[in-house]
């Protein structure tokens, strides 16, 4: 049994929580604002989102840290806040996790630098970028590392290595978003994913974001198929793709929609399961009840 199961304590389907930046633009977040800094200017609309997800049925809650990285902090003027930020949102969501009796994941997201030969970045920059995220949400108090939305195998290593020095007990999850002919902006495979950071020694790799339900099942069975022993699967899909309506975006995908994915998804054998950009609690219970999940009750 890896560290990552032993944290779940539990031999079912995991539920993860869903989108977080798509819900702070519904409630007031500017186009490209940095949503990271709500966790200090406005901790209660971070808190009521994690606690709706613990309601909803989440047995992890992901830390509101994707762009907590000095060079994507740095586009705001808020470099010299980055282990301020990510603390305080590691704090917001571990009181909720505690009341609910479930976990935090400390998220990190790309540095939107390239790495070398393409960009300027190194391995030990990339490295030095994501340990100083991480001493912030250690300090926070995370359960686990989250490392989504990459595009780059060199720039997850870089994170794995930075989980590794920082927070060496805790377990790391690492999802790729192939929204690009079924493979990352840098040409990444699903199948290359899961061997290569398999190899890399991390306990849960998978895919988020992309173009939907039903192109993410599609990668997933291509995991499923290049999955190595004891390895765990993780799969969340953005609720469809967005589409104009009137003066804002929705996505498409409905709550019943994204339950039935969640159903096909436990069908291959996808072991962690959740929903990311334009999803939302109700998203997420009809997921849940699809599965046959119960929701974690307060303490």
């Amino acid at each position: 049994m890896t560290r990552l199961s032993e944290l779940l304590d539990t031999g079912a389907t995991t539920l993860l929580d869903g989108g977080m930046g798509t819900l702070l633009q519904e409630r007031g977040l500017a186009d490209g604002g940095a949503g990271e800094l709500w966790n200090v200017d406005r901790p209660d609309v971070i808190r009521a989102v994690h606690e709706a997800y613990a309601i909803a049925g989440a047995r992890v809650l992901t830390t509101n840290t994707f762009g907590g990285t000095r060079p994507r902090l740095q586009m705001h003027q808020l470099e010299d806040r980055v282990h301020e930020l990510n603390e305080a949102a590691a704090r917001i969501a571990r009181a909720v996790a505690d009341e609910h009796g479930i976990l935090v994941a400390g998220d990190l997201g790309p540095t939107g630098e390239l790495m070398a030969p393409l960009g300027t970045m190194d391995a030990d920059l990339a490295t030095s970028y994501f340990a100083e995220q991480l001493a912030g949400l250690r300090d926070g108090g995370i359960d686990l590392v989250l490392i989504e939305t990459m595009s780059d195998i060199a720039e997850v290593e870089a994170a794995v290595a930075a989980a590794r020095q920082v927070v060496p007990e805790a377990p790391v999850i690492v999802t790729m978003s192939f929204d690009t002919n079924l493979r990352t902006m840098m040409g990444v495979r699903p199948a290359d994913a899961v061997r290569q950071l398999g190899l890399a020694g991390v306990e849960a790799v998978g895919a988020n974001c992309g173009r939907g339900p039903d192109e993410m099942t599609a990668i997933a069975a291509q995991m499923v198929e290049a999955r190595q022993e004891g390895q765990l699967l993780v799969a969340q899909s953005n609720a469809g793709l967005p589409q104009v309506v009137g003066d804002h975006f929705e996505y498409d995908a409905s709550p019943a929609d994204m339950g039935r994915h969640a159903a096909a998804l436990r069908e291959l054998g996808i072991d962690l399961i959740g929903a990311c950009c334009g999803s939302t609690p109700d998203h997420l219970e009809a997921m849940r009840d699809a599965l046959d999940l119960k929701p974690a009750g307060p303490r």
